[in-house]
């Protein structure tokens, strides 16, 4: 009678290398797998994350421009405003005296220099102010 496989159990060391090397591949394949998978996670956090600030500071500058357009509107009327009631202000008594004279003329001047009065207005005011 013979014995077979005396000594021997399990597979052999041919197949204990065969089965581990199975095991191990296995493994890195999936430890690689998770790791593509949470950088991919990371990469769309960081994409979101840049959108919604540049949408925030979209906004923040929709804001400013609204804002912006407000008081140019606001200060373009209180301009119009200013404008019809400051244009009668120089008018002079025909007899003024001298010294009323250069005060008309100063005012007159200072009122064209803040873009009241036009070089027309300015002109004519002045000639009638001198009286010629």
């Amino acid at each position: 009678m013979m014995r077979r496989g005396i000594g021997r159990r399990g597979p052999g060391l041919l197949g204990a290398a065969a089965t581990t090397a199975v095991v191990v591949g296995t493994a890195g394949a999936v430890s690689n797998a998770q790791h593509n998978k949470a950088a991919a996670g990371q990469q769309q956090a960081a994409v979101d994350q840049q959108n919604a600030a540049d949408a925030a500071a979209y906004r923040a500058q929709q804001e400013a421009a609204q804002q912006q357009a407000a008081i140019d509107a606001a200060v373009a009327a209180q301009l119009a405003a200013q404008a019809p009631a400051a244009a009668p202000a120089p008018a002079a008594a025909p007899a003024a005296s001298a010294g009323d004279t250069i005060q008309q003329l100063k005012d007159l001047a200072d009122l064209k220099a803040a873009g009241i009065l036009t070089d027309e207005e300015f002109a004519a005011q002045k000639a009638r102010i001198l009286g010629g």
